[in-house]
């Protein structure tokens, strides 16, 4: 009891002089040491740590009697210590603690490896709790390695669900269950930012208890609950912020852009093929967003191959011919150049002075294709001279200006960094007072509901639909007993004069990873498997101008199989390829191995996707599987997501979505519930006038989040 009380007394000091944005570092008890440590786990201040939650429980709360102990099961028990001692082992050369353990059921002896310092906790006649794994000796059985905690109270470390935490060198599990428990009854003083009404409407706890069953919880269903309530708040919030984003938008004003019906018909009739009934709706729902007075804010979502540029290519006609400027920024020279020539290939008809502007070229085309200095384009098009200004992130470069930029279109927005795009919106709408309307476009399909839930802000169109005549692409997942036939399948394919890539996950090989490196891949097949093909390696290593002259020759034929990484994910389009072949594919999420089979298949020939694994994991079956069934990208989404999660398929960390609102992305009803309960809140006090702790948190928020 007196520990109890001294502990108790202990935790009343600290919440004396205690606030969320104190240091850790000013904790009597967290030293500079462990204060260096918790930086690495981004942990700062006491709100950090309250805020830091277990990534799972282990269920140490059914105590049973010794006598019940079974061989490799987890197990819990309450006894007396009777003895307890430290052995050298010399074989080994390791200190093993030793303690048996009685209740009224029985005895075990319970061993602990090189932690002598045990002695100092663990005293004869104590009660403790042991937590851990029961095996089996010559001398019966024995608990190795066991979570214990002297009997007292509160339990912290076993005999209940224990949290458990991500660690780091020298900040373990154990220490930050100490150190949070400390802190929890601080969490009263902490101001609960969702609206009563909103947690009364969707049953959910407050922030207080909330906090403290999430760490400590009684039972899996309050875990449960305290996970959903803080799912709900981060979703939330990412509502909020876009819908507040979509109103703002909406306050500015933009060039309204009529449309011309004779000039789009006049652009269809020059296609070599008929728009689908998709690519009209997207088109048409484009259209009459540019003659609004307020930005469009529209991403064009389509799958591999569906035809979003020549939808693009339809609002930079209209803009264009209207006497405003265009732009059109990808995330690569190789997706750039490839954009700047099928634009002036879709746009020949009418007459337009095109630019390319990249790190390493620039280019203008009107009636003939130039090289220009970079210092000509720049003049021309500020001046106004360029209709249609293409290029990688040079265009948000200082020097780059437009006079009368309407329309900003931005591919595979995803894939430029969070900067970059912030860069790219403030640049647009430094021009002047009227902000250009903005297209984004993504091949990386999204089930509905989820982007709702991340582009909250954006209106979305959905080409849902692929041109006709586009022969199925035939999937095949090959295990190593066929490797050799998969071979002499390429060989066949390039001697009728086709062409194939390889994809590989790393660059160089890694000892660590026991995957393929395309090096390695690229020796290989040059000097064992096909010496008589031209091979070629692409990677993002290579210098720009090496990886223009690797695809320029691949596209004239001059190499028959590309060895290549995940650059050609997106953007390339070389009709005459008809074979991907995938090494180590279980290293790939079904997007991106859908982003790959659509680099083939774009011609007039049967083409073929080879998914290559030595992986016997079930779950890894499961998703390739999928492949071979499902071609259409959304479908392919919505199993990825089922199979492996929203972390894993969006990326925790590159998405910039807190991780308990990525877990909530699983929770289709709970996204509906957070978006119409931020609706809701929005159409009654857009301000949040009435709601300043939520104001608040929504500053602190937005501060810390980066939606892709």
């Amino acid at each position: 009891m007196r520990i109890e009380n001294f502990e108790l007394c202990l935790i009343l000091c600290v919440l004396i002089f205690m606030n969320l944005d104190l240091p850790l570092k000013n904790l009597s008890y967290v030293t500079p040491v462990y204060a260096k440590r918790l930086k690495k786990l981004g942990l700062f201040n006491v709100r950090d740590l309250l805020f830091y939650f277990p990534r799972r429980y282990d269920d140490f709360s059914a105590i049973i009697p010794i006598g019940k102990l079974k061989a490799g099961e987890t197990s819990t028990i309450q006894g007396k210590i009777l003895d307890v001692q430290n052995r050298k082992t010399f074989r080994r050369r390791m200190v093993l603690t030793e303690a048996l353990i009685e209740d009224e059921s029985g005895t075990v002896k319970a061993i602990w490896f090189n932690q002598p310092f045990l002695m100092r906790n663990l005293k004869v006649g104590q009660k403790v709790y042991l937590s851990g794994k029961v095996t089996y000796s010559e001398e019966g059985l024995q608990m190795s390695n066991p979570v214990y905690e002297i009997a007292k109270r509160y339990l912290i470390h076993t005999g209940r669900l224990v949290p458990v935490y991500h660690e780091t060198e020298g900040i373990s599990s154990r220490w930050l269950r100490w150190q949070i428990k400390r802190l929890l009854n601080f969490t009263n003083q902490i101001k609960d930012f969702l609206p009563y009404e909103i947690r009364k409407k969707e049953k959910l706890m407050d922030l207080s208890r909330a906090i403290k069953e999430i760490h400590f919880p009684q039972s899996i269903s309050l875990a449960e609950d305290a996970r959903r309530r803080f799912s709900f708040s981060e979703l939330f919030l990412i509502q909020l912020l876009k819908l507040r984003l979509k109103k703002k938008w909406r306050l500015q004003k933009a060039y309204s852009i009529g449309f011309d019906e004779e000039l789009i018909k006049k652009f269809t009739r020059s296609l070599p093929f008929k728009l689908t009934d998709a690519q009209r709706k997207s088109a048409w729902e484009i259209l009459k967003d540019l003659e609004k007075t307020w930005p469009m804010n529209r991403l064009l979502e389509g799958d591999v191959g569906s035809g979003k540029t020549v939808v693009a290519g339809i609002a930079l006609l209209q803009a264009a011919s209207k006497g405003y400027q265009a732009a059109l920024m990808a995330p690569t020279e190789m997706l750039a150049r490839q954009h700047f020539f099928e634009i002036i290939n879709l746009l020949k008809d009418f007459n337009l002075k095109i630019g390319l502007l990249t790190g390493n070229e620039a280019r203008i085309f009107k009636k003939k294709n130039n090289s220009v200095s970079r210092e000509k384009i720049l003049k021309k098009n500020q001046d106004g001279d360029i209709d249609i200004l293409i290029g990688t992130h040079a265009l948000i470069q200082e020097k780059v200006a437009f006079k009368k930029l309407a329309l900003a279109i931005i591919d595979e927005q995803h894939r430029f960094g969070v900067f970059q795009r912030a860069a790219l919106q403030k640049k647009y709408e430094s021009f002047s007072a009227v902000a250009p309307h903005l297209l984004t476009m993504t091949a990386t399909p999204i089930p509905r509901t989820l982007a709702l839930a991340i582009y909250g802000d954006l209106d979305i169109s959905f080409i849902n639909e692929m041109p006709k005549g586009r022969q199925k692409i035939i999937t095949k997942v090959i295990s190593p007993n066929e490797r050799e036939n998969t071979y002499q399948f390429i060989k066949n394919e390039v001697k009728k004069g086709r062409q194939a890539f390889v994809i590989c996950p790393l660059i160089e090989e890694s000892e660590s990873l026991q995957v393929k490196s395309a090096v390695q891949e690229y020796e290989r097949l040059s000097k064992e498997i096909f010496p008589d093909l031209r091979i070629g390696l692409l990677h993002g290593r290579l210098k720009p101008s090496e990886k223009e002259k690797r695809m320029k020759d691949f596209i004239a034929q001059k190499i028959d199989i590309l060895v290549s990484t995940s650059v050609v994910e997106v953007g390339i389009d070389i009709p005459n390829a008809t074979v991907m072949m995938i090494e180590g594919s279980e290293r790939f999420g079904l997007a991106q191995l859908h982003q790959f089979r659509g680099r083939v298949g774009r011609g007039p020939y049967q083409s073929y996707c080879f998914l290559l694994t030595d992986s016997q994991a079930g779950k890894t079956n499961q998703r390739l599987k999928a492949l071979l069934k499902i071609n259409d990208g959304a479908k392919l989404a919505e199993k990825d997501l089922e199979i492996r999660g929203p972390g894993e398929c969006f990326g925790r960390h590159q998405s910039g979505i807190p991780d308990l609102a990525m877990t909530g992305l699983s929770d289709i009803s709970l996204i509906k519930k957070a978006r119409e309960a931020a609706i809701g809140l929005i159409d009654k006090d857009q301000s949040l006038k009435n709601y300043p702790e939520l104001l608040e948190k929504l500053k602190e928020f937005s501060r810390k989040l980066h939606l892709e």
